[in-house]
């Protein structure tokens, strides 16, 4: 009796293990897509918020670089630019003085004309002189000529404006986008978190200097992962991209969390197997990378060890 005793409690771990122990066809390292966000500006960090394990979302701004040489400098071609903007002549009160001149001219000229009809009829009843007509005549004449000058100086007066204004139009087109790339520069001196994601390391302190090109802090969308794993030529010839897989992250004491993935990236070519890594023909030599994407609960953290059943 007391030996049905012991072999009871045995059998009991022995059905326990088994049903612990996972039957998969490989392993791997669960990763994610990091990106390293640098300065694009060269200063002292007047303010960065970042901080480790911390959640940003894309767009927004974590830190400003000092750039108040780079925004007196714009102010100086500004400065420039308003300078340029007094130098122009306004054609508009020029033509119209001279519109009003060719007003009165024009009215000096409708009275000679009424003046001629008029001394025409008293010539043809001799009340008049041919002397009156001919002055008459000359004074139309003169007044004609009168107006082709003055229209000659609008038109004059139009295109010297227009090309004194076009020299200094071409010397502000420059202006302006010199104003436009300052204003990029400027822009630059703000940090700016290029995606949505968790903080992994920050290596830069609020105060210090920065160069451009240096790092700042390295970040990582953890909301979806992979699982990079490697599998024989002969398990890939069962896979294929898009191929829905069952992944089992680790938990610790024979514990694992199952997770729904998807293979989304088979490498073409073959190489050693890793180390760490062992699939599921260990003599195996040359294995095949994958790439699995599985949505993260929070449970899966970077570096785990996964294992994933096709």
């Amino acid at each position: 009796m007391k030996k049905y005793i012991l072999i009871l409690p045995i059998l009991s771990c022995l059905l326990a293990c088994n049903r612990n122990k996972l039957n998969t066809d490989a392993s791997g390292v669960f990763e994610s897509e990091e990106v390293i966000v640098s300065a694009q500006q060269s200063g002292q960090l007047l303010r960065f918020t970042v901080h480790e394990g911390d959640t940003l979302t894309e767009g927004q701004v974590v830190g400003n670089i000092d750039v108040s040489n780079i925004i007196l400098q714009q102010a100086q071609v500004k400065a420039t630019i308003q300078a340029l903007e007094m130098k122009k002549t306004n054609p508009v009160p020029q033509r119209e003085l001279v519109q009003r001149q060719l007003a009165v001219l024009q009215s000096q000229l409708e009275q000679q004309q009424r003046e001629k009809t008029r001394t025409e009829n008293l010539l043809k009843a001799d009340a008049a002189t041919q002397k009156q007509l001919d002055d008459i005549n000359s004074s139309i004449d003169q007044i004609n000529k009168q107006i082709a000058v003055s229209k000659q100086q609008i038109n004059l007066d139009n295109s010297n404006i227009s090309t004194q204004n076009s020299t200094i139009f071409s010397e502000q087109g420059p202006l302006e986008k010199s104003v436009a790339q300052i204003q990029d520069q400027i822009n630059k001196g703000q940090v700016i978190s290029p995606i949505s994601g968790t903080v992994l390391t920050k290596y830069a302190q609020q105060g210090e200097m920065t160069t451009i090109g240096k790092a700042l802090y390295k970040m990582a969308n953890l909301d979806t992962i992979h699982l990079k794993a490697y599998v024989t030529g002969a398990q890939l010839t069962e896979i294929k991209l898009g191929q829905p897989v069952k992944v089992y992250s680790d938990q610790g004491r024979d514990n694992y969390r199952e997770y729904a993935g998807q293979i989304y990236w088979i490498s073409d070519k073959s190489e050693f197997t890793p180390k760490t890594i062992l699939t599921k023909d260990e003599r195996a030599d040359l294995v095949y990378a994958v790439k699995i994407r599985v949505v993260n609960d929070g449970y899966i953290k970077l570096g785990m060890y996964g294992e994933v059943k096709f």
